[in-house]
């Protein structure tokens, strides 16, 4: 470098310094004072909306310019990071960039980028001020549909987030696509054929009521924000499960592991019971509940009916109780409460409760738990285990 341009760029630099106190001194007489709502109410900012370093808050908005005249300081940000393309657009055009740090507390840069942590964020207000916090260590909501089937007295209304987008008459109902690996159209026309008018299928669920108060969002966001495998697991509970969206750093701690056999009981139908047995297993395999939350097991589970004079209606789903009584086992075990649906007979599942939706398991804990099942074997041996998984912070 030449003595000549070293003279020039210590030039340049004292020039920016010496601009920089001046607009310092000027703010004091000529700035307007802004709050981080006064601000976002302006210009309708996403408040609640998730975020990942490097988005910016700024929604809809390309960029956000302000009068420098009116608000000089501003220019500081641009100088110090010796931005000197902005700093021409800025002296040739009269606005200024709006700087963030003068109304937020954390996570945002000076030109509303957020910044300064991992994994899915959500921009919010603190105090006065707006900030981008980070995820809590675990991050959950409630699933709830978003696009529904409406049946109507003429066919089906498709309905999203509360708009209905298409009416379907009923002799086109057999010619949908609607479909996922859960249902398909046959499922479609059989609810169609035995629920009553208004009654709802859901075809996609989104989150609503966050844990850390962001903003609800859709089904397609889901994968979005929180992945494929959550996206996954929403599609596979019914509706108002809470649903674990995030975790940070935890360390996982196993349970006891708890077990039965399947037994023999011809009278109700051995293969039925073997069925059940194996449907109750993975209706809970892999259920992830949220702290001091309620969960309940999958959708779209298949139960096999076996006849019993002693069941109300004639017959009941033999083979889901060994299974129970293993869950019974792990979730008492943990400190857990007698699941809804369950009691502490051989007996476990009570007549009228769905095996998997309508069993609810109480986590007390202020960790999520995930409940592992598992089966070996076939026939009246066949073995199932169940246990308990800790996802306790790091």
């Amino acid at each position: 470098m030449s003595y000549k341009w070293r003279s020039t760029s210590i030039k340049i630099i004292l020039a920016l310094f010496f601009i920089s106190l001046l607009l310092f001194a000027f703010s004091f007489v000529n700035h307007n004072t802004y709050t981080g709502e006064s601000f976002a109410n302006e210009y309708n900012l996403p408040i609640g909306q998730s975020m990942f370093e490097g988005d910016s808050i700024l929604g809809e908005n390309q960029s956000i310019q302000v009068p420098l005249l009116d608000n000089l300081p501003f220019i500081a940000h641009q100088i110090t990071s010796l931005d000197l393309q902005g700093i021409l657009i800025t002296l040739t055009t009269g606005t200024v960039p709006f700087d963030f740090a003068t109304i937020s507390s954390e996570g945002i840069d000076s030109y509303g980028k957020a910044q300064g942590f991992e994994g899915p964020g959500y921009l919010t207000y603190e105090g006065n001020q707006l900030a981008v916090k980070a995820p809590h260590t675990y991050v959950w909501g409630y699933s709830a549909p978003y696009k529904v089937l409406t049946k109507t007295s003429d066919g089906v209304d498709v309905v999203e987030n509360g708009t209905v987008v298409k009416s379907i008459p009923t002799s086109e109902i057999k010619n949908t696509d609607f479909g996922s690996k859960y249902y398909n159209t046959t499922t479609i026309q059989n609810w169609y054929n035995y629920d009553s008018d208004k009654s709802n299928f859901t075809l996609e669920r989104g989150i609503v009521n966050f844990s850390d108060g962001r903003n609800d969002i859709s089904a397609g966001n889901v994968s979005i924000i929180f992945g494929n495998n959550v996206s996954d697991y929403v599609a596979a509970y019914p509706d108002g499960t809470p649903i674990v969206l995030y975790m940070g750093n935890v360390t996982e701690e196993d349970g006891e592991v708890y077990s039965t056999s399947l037994g023999s009981h011809p009278e109700y139908g051995d293969g039925v019971r073997e069925f059940n047995a194996r449907s109750f297993v993975d209706a809970w395999n892999n259920t992830v509940i949220p702290p001091n939350s309620s969960g309940n097991g999958k959708a779209y589970i298949d139960f096999g009916s076996a006849s019993d004079s002693n069941a109300p209606g004639g017959s009941a789903s033999h083979g889901v109780c060994p299974p129970a009584r293993v869950l019974r086992a792990a979730v008492l075990a943990e400190g857990f409460g007698l699941p809804v649906g369950m009691c502490g007979d051989n007996d476990a599942v009570l007549f009228g409760f769905n095996p998997s939706e309508d069993i609810k398991v109480t986590n007390n804990h202020d960790y999520p738990v995930k409940i592992v099942m598992w089966t070996e074997g076939s026939g009246p041996s066949m073995a199932i285990y169940g246990k308990i998984e800790r996802f306790i912070p790091s």
